[in-house]
C-alpha cells in the first residue's frame, strides 16, 4: 500500500522524473513532443523542484510505494490573497485506476480544510483530467490562454468548494 507524505529533498529527483513521464505521456499529443519536452525540462527540473520545497506558500506531496519509489506527486500554492491552486497532481501510470490520484487529491484538500474553495487548471484537451476533477466536485469555471507558453492552447480554470467543518 502506499503511503502519502510530505516531499522532501531526497524525493526531488524521482519527482522530476515522474513529471517528465506523465507531462510527455499526457501533453505531447495535444501541444507536440518538441514543446512538451522544452517545457516540462524547465518546469521540472529538480533544481525549481527543490528551490519550490522551501515556498512556505506551496505544499508538495508524495505516494511511495513500500519499496520507496514515488509512485505519486502533488502540489498546491497559496497566493499572497489567500487562494489555493492545485498546480500538480500526477501519478505512475502502473497506478491508473488504483485510486491513487484519489488520495492524493484527498490529501491535499485536507491539508487546506477551513479555505473556502480550491481551483487548479488543466490544458483543454486533458480530457482525463477533466473526467476526473468533475467526478471529485469541481466545475468549470473559466477558459482562458494556457500559462504554460502554449500559444493556441486554452487553459479550463476549475473550482470545488472546500468544507469549512
Amino acid at each position: 500500500m502506499n503511503r502519502i507524505r510530505a516531499m522532501t529533498e531526497q524525493d526531488v529527483t524521482p519527482v522530476s522524473r515522474l513529471l517528465g513521464d506523465s507531462w510527455r505521456r499526457t501533453y505531447a499529443p495535444i501541444m507536440g513532443a518538441e514543446t512538451t519536452a522544452r517545457l516540462s525540462d524547465d518546469k521540472h527540473a529538480p533544481e525549481r523542484l527543490a528551490a519550490e520545497l522551501k515556498d512556505d506558500n506551496k505544499m508538495s506531496f508524495v505516494a511511495e510505494r513500500p519499496d520507496g519509489s514515488i509512485a505519486g506527486y502533488a502540489m498546491a500554492a497559496m497566493d499572497e490573497k489567500g487562494d489555493v491552486m492545485l498546480d500538480r497532481l500526477h501519478v505512475d501510470k502502473s497506478e491508473f485506476g488504483s485510486g491513487l490520484a484519489t488520495d492524493m487529491l484527498h490529501a491535499v484538500l485536507a491539508a487546506h480544510a477551513g479555505i473556502a474553495s480550491i481551483a487548479l487548471e488543466v490544458i483543454e484537451g486533458n480530457d482525463r483530467a477533466v473526467a476526473f476533477y468533475r467526478k471529485h466536485g469541481f466545475e468549470m469555471v473559466e477558459k482562458r490562454e494556457a500559462a504554460h507558453g502554449v500559444a493556441g492552447h486554452a487553459s479550463l480554470i476549475m473550482r470545488r468548494p472546500l468544507s469549512r467543518a
